[in-house]
């Protein structure tokens, strides 16, 4: 195709988009919102590569569409979707992220808290679960949704405080008055403390799992929450959930992964309920 072709392939568009203007207007909102949250996506992540693949994608099938006779717009809409949907298959947790600094986060009396911001509390959960783990302290921290049977949050003290570091490990210090029960997450803050949890009952579990992972079995069991356990005897981290353990001697790269499903994949899923 050559200019003169395709000065009369934008002015036959031009003719035609009266008759089509709602079919372009639409196509032109899906594909900016597309490429929008996709590169900040990858902006975000600093994948710079991607960036540059995806934007030459989009440019490659932009010039394609205008000076080809023999490209159909539908193809070139499943190229750019399907290199979309795989840039979101493989930031799937990112994209949360990004969608969620953009619409209302939580219940409404959960506090707001930015993408940064969470990030923040969960290396600053990490940090003192790795610092109790060193120093044999015990813990036990339940993730929640604000879907505790009341029982179990009557039964400790309310803290309602921000997550640190230095606080999480001030709680659970052997001469702390609540170091005995569990501490409850709720989003932002440290909701409560000292709660007591119904215990498991089964006789299978190995002897080094004392009344803390009993607890954390139990209270997973009854309720759809993610429980933390540092061990006092051998400061092993677990990581329990749906009555089960699913991960023992659980690295920084594991908790991250169980606090990022909680906070970028529970929290979001109920906020949208």
């Amino acid at each position: 195709m050559n200019w003169q072709d395709f000065v009369n392939k934008i002015s036959t568009f031009f003719n035609e988009f009266g008759s089509n203007a709602v079919s372009y207007v639409m196509e032109f909102l899906f594909f900016a919102v597309l490429f929008y949250y996709v590169f900040k996506v990858l902006q975000t992540n600093k994948n710079y590569k991607f960036i540059v693949i995806f934007v030459v994608a989009v440019a490659w099938c932009g010039l394609s569409f205008a000076f080809s006779k023999n490209i159909e717009s539908q193809f070139l809409l499943i190229v750019i979707v399907m290199l979309a949907i795989l840039i979101f298959t493989m930031y799937n947790t990112e994209i949360k992220r990004v969608l969620l600094d953009n619409m209302v986060k939580g219940k409404n009396d959960r506090p707001k808290v930015s993408a940064s911001g969470v990030d923040v509390i969960i290396d600053e959960m990490i940090r003192a679960l790795q610092n109790m783990s060193k120093n044999m302290v015990g813990a036990l921290i339940v993730l929640s949704n604000e879907n505790l049977p009341e029982g179990i949050v009557e039964s400790g003290t309310i803290v309602n405080a921000e997550i640190s570091s230095q606080m999480i490990e001030a709680v659970f210090y052997p001469k702390a008055p609540l170091h005995d029960g569990a501490m409850i997450v709720e989003g932002s803050k440290i909701y409560a403390a000292g709660c007591f949890l119904p215990l498991a009952q089964s006789e299978n579990l190995p002897k080094e799992m004392g009344s803390r992972h009993r607890a954390a079995l139990g209270v997973t069991s009854v309720a759809s929450v993610t429980a933390l356990v540092v061990s006092e005897e051998t400061g092993i981290i677990s990581i329990v959930k749906n009555g089960a353990v699913k991960k023992r001697y659980a690295d920084a790269a594991d908790l991250k992964n169980a606090l990022s499903d909680y906070y970028w994949s529970d929290l979001t899923a109920e906020a949208k309920e």
